[in-house]
């Protein structure tokens, strides 16, 4: 099994809540550095991140989506890649589409294609493109 893991670089508590809002995302687990049975650093460095994800655990739908702070350098980049995520219908994936578009921009707007009835791209505020597909029935 792969599993997507993002860091967003000191953004993740903001990501995590447009997830729930945006697609319904259910936190499993979260555990933020201040908690960690190791310490993650002392002094300045510690204080400014104790408060900030060191790991994250979502549920949406029947996926998981792992997620941190990573070093809280401020800057994500998620080139290269996507987030593939099937819904049931056109309706659906428009809703999706939309959502997933606040502060972000649609690549492709949700539309018939040769291998889906409904399909769509988009890249949200964070930088992570998601596919948005309704998978075709066989």
């Amino acid at each position: 099994m792969i599993q997507p893991y993002l860091c967003f670089e000191g953004r993740s508590e903001e990501a995590i809540e447009f997830y729930k809002k945006a697609l319904g995302a259910q936190v499993e687990m979260l555990m933020r550095f201040k908690d960690s049975p190791v310490p993650c650093g002392s002094g300045e460095h510690m204080t400014a991140i104790a408060e900030k994800v060191m790991h994250a655990t979502l549920r949406i739908g029947d996926a998981t989506l792992m997620c941190s702070d990573g070093g809280c350098a401020g800057t994500s980049t998620f080139g290269g890649i996507s987030l593939s995520f099937d819904v049931p219908s056109e309706a659906k994936a428009k809703e999706v589409v939309a959502a997933l578009s606040e502060d972000g921009q649609v690549k492709m707007p949700v539309t018939k294609t040769f291998f889906s009835p409904a399909f769509g791209m988009v890249t949200d505020k964070f930088g992570v493109s998601w596919m948005v597909i309704v998978p075709q029935k066989m």
